[in-house]
């Protein structure tokens, strides 16, 4: 990943490299940001500049065999941390013993999200995490010298979901850092990581990507058309990883839409026994998926509230949710959103903190069925 495929974020580029080009890099940084700004493919791009043994100009080389190896994304001094789900069965509990699915995810999409890489992993009602074990193996990897005789690298993306146990052992390679050893840490919800550990990395807070960034990156990498590129901007705003989602909708959103459509006809019709179907068919699906059903749920029930105003600028549904909107936005006003809306971020709370899935849903449809009717 070089900086010139990082979409946007000149400044943060500049600074990165500016600062590596000086020698003034902390040996800790913090990429911050929205979803989809580009945290991740700026953190390969510094990681792999840092590395190359005959940058100029700003820019890798492309053929030392330090960029050779990147391409394959496996410079012996590069090493990742992410979280994983152990599987004691399948032999595989460490980072090391997935990094063939991560390196595939990375090289074909450096701008994915959580759920892409639950998905290569197979993962349902778990949660990854980052284990203890994986700052024992970062102390063991890191007490050796460098393979190339350059810089070292530790991408760890998402710190926050590190054990608390294993968070403490980073702490002290934090503090105390070997030579010429950059740590990248890539994180969604810094509010969660260990304190201290956050006071011993340079936090930059990337922004949202610019409608024209995204635009003519979906014009120029996926050859889309002008005017498709702007609406599909208008959806996305500022997210890069939703922009591909809308392009390449297939049948996870398709899915949503339809779970979605289906809850609130029922929520209407009151068939109770159809009711308890929809429940129970919500209830076998891996937890993400639900809690990702309950956001998007959310996001309808403002884009319909929203759509009752008439102002296209601010609508941001696509052409499929926008012909459901048309008969479905009246039915959502100033006198029930905001109950619909607090009785779907409780199913969301409610999710998070494991309560039993099928009453959740059943409850949550039952109070639709009144909040509906009141419009």
């Amino acid at each position: 990943m070089v900086f010139e495929a990082v979409i946007g974020q000149e400044v943060i580029k500049q600074r990165l490299i500016s600062e590596a080009d000086g020698n003034r890099l902390p040996h800790a940084l913090l990429l911050t940001g929205p979803e989809g700004c580009g945290k991740m493919p700026m953190a390969l791009a510094l990681a792999q500049y840092l590395c190359c043994i005959a940058k100029a100009s700003g820019k890798v080389c492309g053929t030392c065999i330090s960029c050779r190896q990147w391409e394959e994304l496996a410079h012996p001094d590069v090493h990742f941390v992410f979280p994983i789900l152990a599987n004691k069965a399948r032999k595989r509990e460490s980072c090391d013993e997935w990094i063939s699915e991560w390196r595939g995810m990375l090289k074909k999409n450096p701008y994915f999200s959580y759920n892409d890489w639950m998905n290569e992993m197979e993962v349902e009602n778990q949660q990854p995490v980052i284990y203890t074990k994986e700052s024992d193996t970062l102390q063991r990897k890191l007490s050796l010298k460098s393979l190339q005789g350059g810089w070292r690298i530790v991408i760890i993306w998402l710190p926050e979901k590190m054990q608390e146990a294993g968070a403490n052992k980073l702490l002290k390679l934090l503090e105390e850092p070997p030579h010429q050893t950059c740590f990248i840490l890539v994180s969604e919800e810094p509010q969660k990581i260990l304190g201290t550990i956050l006071s011993r990395t340079q936090q930059i807070e990337m922004p949202r990507l610019t409608d024209e960034d995204i635009s003519l990156a979906l014009q120029q990498r996926m050859g889309i058309e002008i005017d498709e590129s702007r609406q599909v901007t208008h959806i996305a705003r500022g997210n890069f990883i939703k922009a591909l989602e809308t392009v390449t909708a297939g049948e996870g959103s398709t899915e949503l839409f339809q779970l979605f459509t289906s809850l609130m006809r029922l929520a209407w019709s009151r068939k109770v026994k159809e009711m308890k179907a929809w429940s129970d068919d919500m209830a076998a699906m891996g937890r993400e998926r639900q809690k990702d059903f309950l956001l998007y749920a959310q996001r309808m029930i403002r884009e319909s509230f929203t759509a009752n105003l008439h102002l296209p600028e601010l609508n941001y549904m696509n052409s499929q949710e926008q012909q459901f909107a048309v008969k479905f936005a009246p039915f959502i006003s100033e006198r029930n959103a905001m109950g619909i809306m607090d009785e779907l971020q409780e199913a969301q709370i409610h999710i998070e903190q494991n309560v039993n899935a099928k009453m959740v849903f059943f409850d949550l449809i039952l109070q639709l069925t009144v909040l509906i009717k009141n419009h």
